[in-house]
Formats: C-alpha cells, structure tokens, sequence
C-alpha cells in the first residue's frame, strides 16, 4: 500500500515574493488603501483587458457594489443560478431585490439558458451567471437569451439607461485568467466580479475586484463613486487628505466599509506578477489528475475546449450512475487516507436561508442531481506530481472498496 500522506485542499501558495512585496507595504507607513491599492488595480485591468477596475475587500462586496451603483433594489428582480454559493444570491437580497433561481442545464454546472427567458420580467435589471471551477459559462448564448427579450427592459437608473438589455454581472470569483474566445474574463460581461479569497489561484487573505468594460457612461465617474461606496461615502480617501493643508472632506452619502488595503494589494501585486506561471502548472495538475482518473468513467469539468481556457480553480468531478451515500463515502475514505476532498456546491434551495424565501428543490431537479454526486479533489500550485498521483490511486482504493461493500 501506498504510504500515507496528507494532501490539503486549497492551502494558498506564498513565497519570498509576497513576503518581500508585503514586508515593503509596512516599512513604507502605509498600509490602508494608498498607491499599492491602485497599482493593483491598474494591473489588474492591464491583466484582464478591463475598462476599469475598482478592488473591495471581497468579491461579495464587488458584487453589491455594482448592484447599489445600478440602483438596484426593493421591487426589482436578479437571476443569478441555483447551483452556486449563497454569495452570488445573498447580495441580491442585501440591496433588498428578489431573487430569481434558475436551474441548471441537464448534466451542467451553468444555468439552463433556455429557460433563461421565461424568468426575465419588466422588474428584471440584472443577471448573474456563475463562472464555476474557473470556466466562463457560455456568454454568448447567455447574451442571446437576453436579446431575446430586450422588450421586457425597463431601465430605472442613469447607469441603467446606458444599456439596451438586461444586464449581465458575472460572478467571476473562480476565473480570473480565464479566456473565451480570445476575451479574458473581466471583458465579455457588463461587469465582473473577482475574489481573492485565501483559497483562490491569486489570493490577497481577502479581496475582491469589479471589471468592468467601457459604455454608454463616464467610467471615472463610476469609479469614483464605488471609491465613496467603499469608504462610507467619505469623498478623500486617507491617501488624499495626507496631502497637505488637504483635510477637508465631506461625506456625500452614508457608504459602507469595504475598502482593500495596501498589505492586501502588496500581496495581490507579487502573485499577479507569478500568475501565468501558476495557471501554467495547474494546467498540468489537471492533466494528471484527467489521465489518471480516465479509468473510472468519471465526468471531470472540461477547462478546455469550445474556445474556452479555464483558469482551472477547481477539479470537479462527477460520479455518474452513483448516489450521494456514495460520494460522501468517498470524501470519508479519501479523509482517510489523508486527502481532504469537497463538494462544490449544495445548491440554494437545500439551504434553510432560501427554503425561508420560499424555494423548494424540487423546482430545481437538474442543480440537486448535478450536486448529487459531484466531488471536489485537491487543485492547487503547492501539490507536486506525485501529491497527484496519491489522490487518484486513494480514489481508485476508496472507490474498488465502497463497490465491494456494496455501496452505491
């Protein structure tokens, strides 16, 4: 038998870079949001291909953000998809809007975009699809179910005038890096929202970024003013009024508190600059992971292919023909052996927050059987070939044991 190991999930990968980059955010004084905040922020666009980005203290807020500036709220409704993580709904209750579910396609991990429609009413001002595992989901059939129904829009906001549909905020949390047919993402939807959460391929401990692409509209002006929303409305952030005699300041609507910092940034700025190099190996952990694993008749998520280049945050995979007393079985004996696995993701409706809003998963049968049996392996840059070829051989073990024993 193989010689037991232990293989973490997502731990994050920090190196002399990140230690340099934050040691020098703190000798420097400034370690709120100041000029490595913004440098951050200018590099990301640069990496991205964005109009603009504005950072937060999570993708979460980003979100929020967004949904606030287009003046969402109380009476309007925001479909984003039943198999994702409450964050991308939560947000939509937090501006006090209506939720709106939309199952999955059969056998996928994106909302059914032929369903899509029938959920867009003259209340609808926004979508959120759900780039999963670090795949874009299909866009462009997304944007052409929108068109579909451009007559049900009706725009209530400046911001919302300067579109001709409903608009897209893609909950891009898992795909920074990630390019569809040549666009990366952060500029194929209206907006786009990116996490930096420790367990992400680019981490800052937390953070989040929007993207957004040019428009109908004054992007420095929105930027400015998702700059007031961050820091309670408050028109100098501290940077502005170090300068001197430049105290003043006024505060031009009661904001939030959401802003990122400088060591934050500090840590984003030295993995953006190591990032090609990490997409660049989780390529390869994918790879081996997908031959390894070929002989089990698994249904692993394709990060490439139909023009599409995932960021590869996430190695899902399915279990067909196999019931959830399996799979929980499985991450039993893969804990076992020392591998922790997940589950990405309990879809909303199972949750007792949106039961308590009135969803049943009964209405959702292609998000509870996607869930079902889906299992998620360690995925990261810190695991070497060999860390890779011990989860598939504890997988081949668990599974050849559970069937044995009769488990299905």
């Amino acid at each position: 038998m193989t010689e037991q190991r232990r293989v973490s999930f997502s731990p994050p990968d920090i190196t002399q870079a990140e230690i340099d980059e934050v040691v020098d955010a703190l000798k420097s004084g400034w370690i709120t949001t100041g000029p490595k905040t913004k440098e951050f922020e200018r590099e990301l666009a640069s990496f991205t291909g964005a109009e603009r980005v504005a950072t937060f203290a999570s993708a979460t807020a980003a979100l929020e953000c967004a949904l606030r500036a287009l003046g969402v709220g109380p009476g309007d409704e925001v479909v984003t998809s039943a198999y994702t993580y409450t964050a991308s709904c939560s947000v939509i209750c937090h501006v006090g809007a209506t939720p709106v579910l939309c199952d999955v396609a059969p056998d996928s991990y994106e909302m059914d975009y032929d369903a899509l429609p029938s959920l867009v009413t003259d209340r609808t001002c926004a979508v959120i699809p759900v780039d999963i595992a670090g795949r874009m989901v299909d866009y462009q059939r997304l944007f052409a179910a929108l068109d579909g129904v451009r007559d049900r829009w009706k725009p209530a906001t400046q911001l919302q005038r300067a579109f001709d549909r409903v608009i897209v905020l893609a909950d891009a949390a898992h795909s920074l890096g990630a390019v569809q047919d040549g666009r990366p993402s952060g500029t194929v939807a209206d907006f786009t929202a990116f996490s930096f959460h420790a367990v992400k391929n680019l981490t800052t401990a937390e953070g989040g970024a929007l993207a957004w692409r040019a428009g109908a509209f004054d992007s420095d002006e929105l930027y400015h003013q998702f700059m007031l929303m961050a820091l309670h409305g408050q028109t100098k952030d501290a940077l502005s009024k170090t300068r001197a005699g430049a105290w003043e300041y006024d505060i031009a609507f009661p904001g939030w508190k959401c802003n990122m910092t400088d060591l934050q940034a500090a840590l984003g700025l030295a993995q953006l600059r190591r990032y090609p190099a990490l997409l660049a190996r989780r390529r390869e952990l994918v790879e081996r992971y997908e031959a390894g694993l070929a002989d089990l008749g698994v249904d692993m998520l394709q990060h490439y292919g139909d023009g599409n280049e995932s960021s590869r945050h996430l190695m899902l995979v399915r279990l067909p023909g196999k019931t959830s007393a399996f799979r929980n079985a499985l991450i039993e004996r893969l804990a076992d052996d020392g591998v922790s696995a997940n589950v990405h993701y309990k879809p909303l409706p199972m949750l007792t927050a949106y039961r308590d809003l009135g969803f049943d998963i009964a209405d959702f049968p292609n998000a509870r059987a996607q869930f079902e049996n889906e299992v998620t392996l360690p995925l990261h840059t810190l695991l070497s070939d060999d860390d890779v070829d011990y989860v598939v051989e504890a997988v081949h073990r668990a599974w050849a044991a559970l069937e044995a024993e009769g488990v299905r």
